[in-house]
């Protein structure tokens, strides 16, 4: 509504338009205009306290509007499908009752401050990610202590969210992506709690009501957990909201997950699909924690290989042979390690040919050095995207967040940026042959192996 309004009154203007002369000459056509370097942004000034119960606070004032974010990690790690299940149902049921409130009550309190409170759990954390207007940070942070001091997990409740995640689940799993993606976890991890994300719908059925309260006594704890507000709110007091709602909170530390385990290449894996008309290509392996000083050249040969739309996967298997439609590469960052993935989906009868060509650019950036457009290219995206990403209370919430859960400060965002621009064509290169080149990585497949294991065959042993 507001452009057409702007619109409307603009529709007989011509008169006062500006002469023609003064327009920016077009650039050429297929010529892509030289993006401007991105300015450095002040580093954020970040208050760090730990409380004398172990919960340590992060604080970033930034007045642009009046929110606050606000993001809690609680270490969570375990071992075993039964433990991934009853985390699981704990993280979906967290809001549905407290010693005060209902989950209608707990919901309608949230809204009123005009505010969102959500949660999500993985291999590493429980996750408490909330927003609302700045001038209710205490009472956010209230509801915030009413479930975890006190979450009382009502027998009907869990049942319900139980029911429904079993049904998610086992429709997740039956997806060909997260089929690709498990069976791929489960090379690089084996018996490790990484091994999988989604849990064992099975097991999640057995999950009851007394279960999750134990879970929660014994490893929701303020023992290791960082709590990171961002927004219109003096580092004072909200250290003061925080002491005020949960310096009683206490329990004991939880332990870390355990430490990667060796990885082991071996042959091609096949997960037969029988009738599929598409393969689910994946292929894995190590990757550079962030602190790594080998870190930022594994980051640009990545996006050089297929970290973004410009990307020599992408212009080889989508543009020029058009055999999928988002190939990708990506390195995701753990508790305990890292991971480089690509993936691509392909119709079945062009599995051998794509497979190829992955092969031949992981190779080729093995072997030879990317040129220096390339590398200038990739090194822009990354330092705008990190700024992008960290532009925002939200954005630089969740950025602070998850640095301090592996152990980073805000420091990274200065430091990460200038070590970006230090690296070169050789670094790439090298980096590539040792983390990145085929002879190194997992390949997985997902599709109707009698039509794909012939041309799959010719490209390497096939687990039989």
């Amino acid at each position: 509504m507001i452009g057409s309004a702007v619109t409307s009154t603009s529709t007989n203007s011509a008169r006062s338009a500006p002469p023609a002369a003064t327009a920016t000459p077009a650039a050429p056509a297929g010529v892509i205009p030289a993006v401007r370097p991105t300015e450095p942004a002040a580093l954020p000034a970040v208050t760090d306290r730990t409380l004398a119960n172990g919960l340590r606070v992060l604080v970033v004032q930034r007045g642009s509007v009046p929110i606050v974010e606000v993001r809690l990690r609680i270490p969570f790690a375990g071992r075993g499908p039964v433990y991934q299940a009853r985390a699981e149902v704990l993280a979906e049921t967290l809001f549905t009752g407290s010693r005060r409130l209902n989950r209608v009550g707990l919901a309608t309190e949230v809204q009123r401050l005009g505010g969102s409170l959500s949660t999500g759990v993985d291999s590493d954390r429980l996750a408490v990610v909330g927003s609302a207007l700045a001038a209710n940070l205490e009472p956010l942070l209230e509801i915030m202590a009413d479930v975890l001091l006190g979450a009382t997990f009502p027998d009907d409740e869990v049942a319900g969210e139980r029911d429904r995640i079993v049904e998610d689940t086992a429709v997740a799993r039956s997806q060909p992506a997260v089929i690709a993606r498990e069976a791929l976890l489960e090379r690089l991890f084996g018996d490790h709690p990484y091994a999988t994300a989604i849990p064992d719908p099975d097991v999640v059925g057995q999950v009851g009501a007394a279960d999750v309260r134990g879970l929660h006594a014994e490893r929701v704890s303020p023992a290791g957990a960082i709590l990171t507000l961002v927004g219109d709110v003096s580092p004072e007091r909200a250290l003061a909201a925080v002491t005020a709602a949960l310096g009683d909170w206490s329990g004991r530390p939880a332990s870390s997950a355990p430490p990667l385990p060796e990885l082991h290449r071996g042959p091609i894996v096949i997960v037969d699909r029988p009738g599929a008309v598409q393969t689910n290509i994946r292929l894995g392996g190590a990757a550079l924690d962030r602190s790594a000083p080998g870190y930022p050249a594994q980051r640009l040969a990545s996006t050089i290989f297929g970290g973004y739309f410009s990307s020599r996967l992408v212009n080889n298997i989508r543009e020029d042979k058009g055999y999928t439609y988002s190939p990708r590469s990506s390195i995701d960052h753990y508790q305990v390690g890292s991971r480089f993935t690509v993936a691509a989906d392909v119709a079945t009868e062009v599995t051998g040919p794509a497979l190829l060509e992955i092969l031949y650019e992981l190779g080729r950036l093995a072997v030879l050095p990317p040129t220096q457009d390339e590398l200038d290219a990739a090194r822009q995206y990354a330092v705008g995207t990190l700024a992008i990403g960290s532009a925002t209370a939200a954005g630089l919430a969740s950025t602070l967040s998850a640095l301090a859960g592996v152990g980073i400060g805000v420091e990274y965002l200065r430091d990460h940026p200038r070590a970006l621009a230090e690296v070169t064509a050789a670094d790439v290169q090298a980096v590539a042959a040792d983390l990145l080149a085929p002879t190194g990585l997992i390949t997985v497949l997902v599709g109707d192996k009698a039509k794909i294991v012939r041309a799959v065959g010719a490209l390497g042993l096939i687990e039989s």
